[in-house]
């Protein structure tokens, strides 16, 4: 740091050209070292904006190389996690280094901070929402609240994450649409991992029917249904409830386990289809809503 403030000083380079006038190159020093001034405070040489804009461009690959240093000994998993936190970071870098070069150059900052400190507040309170998708977002790839690959239920929405930012999360929905959710929206509205314990999403179909079947033979027939789908996997087992006493009927729900749950609700109705063909088969009647109307003569 010390060489490069030395570098950057005018004096420094004058007194090395100094004695060197009779071949010109005082000439070239000159003008390099030529001084623009914008109002009362702000003054740069061409030689400072160069300085800055080298400074920029060696940062620029610091910073690259760095990151190809970390990430090739990382997972892929855990190099999308530093590649979002390192970005937020690289801001922050480029800010700090552009205000020590400003400031070595002779460039008086001060001023125009304190000049804008007003524009400054209205801008943070503008880009509040902004910061708040920041640092949920943050928040999210350190706790791992939500990774890539997850299936989520959000706004009514069951869709699989395929891409966490530091500003949003990008997640595809069972009908195939692309949702783009604001991180901040994570902690205010209520979100379900249904993959956040394990890749086996358990999932089930209720069925009615008539008072007076034998419900043994239909707790067969339902856990008989399931078994015999591909797609079911047998760990945990599926298991029947009887649920309820309904108005018309008795009401059963069995409940089954699937690995690929963006699919669950094409294997919810193939179930339901073999329900209404095996219960027609065995005799086991669906009944519709009754009522019984008592009229008074």
């Amino acid at each position: 740091m010390f060489f490069f403030l030395l570098l950057v000083e005018s004096s420094f380079l004058r007194k090395i050209f100094e004695d060197l006038d009779d071949s010109g190159l005082y000439v070239i020093v000159d003008f390099f070292m030529h001084t623009f001034h914008i109002g009362e405070h702000f003054r740069i040489s061409i030689f400072g904006i160069l300085i800055i804009v080298f400074t920029f461009w060696l940062t620029s690959r610091v910073l690259r190389v760095f990151t190809r240093l970390i990430t090739k000994r990382l997972t892929e998993e855990h190099t999308i996690k530093f590649k979002s936190l390192f970005s937020f970071a690289k801001y922050i870098i480029y800010a700090i280094v552009i205000l020590e070069v400003c400031q070595s150059v002779g460039i008086n900052i001060t001023p125009v901070l304190t000049a804008s400190a007003a524009l400054l507040v209205g801008v943070g309170l503008a880009l509040q929402t902004f910061f708040q998708d920041i640092l949920s977002g943050i928040f999210m790839l350190l706790d791992q609240t939500l990774k890539v690959g997850d299936v989520i239920e959000f706004d009514n929405e069951i869709a699989k994450v395929e891409n966490i930012k530091l500003r949003t999360t990008r997640a595809i929905t069972v009908e195939n649409k692309v949702l783009v959710i604001p991180n901040h929206k994570y902690l205010t509205s209520p979100l379900n991992n249904w993959t956040q314990n394990s890749k086996v999403v358990k999932f089930s179909v209720s069925v009615g029917v008539a008072y007076g079947s034998d419900t043994e033979k239909v707790k067969q027939l339902l856990l008989q249904v399931v078994k015999n789908h591909s797609k079911i996997v047998m760990d945990p087992k599926p298991i029947v409830l009887f649920d309820n006493f309904g108005d018309s009927s008795l009401d059963f729900k069995v409940v089954f386990g699937v690995r690929k749950s963006m699919e669950a609700h094409i294997y919810k109705s193939e179930i339901r289809f073999e329900i209404d063909r095996v219960f027609r088969e065995n005799n086991i009647e669906i009944p519709f809503p009754q009522r019984v109307v008592h009229l008074n003569q």
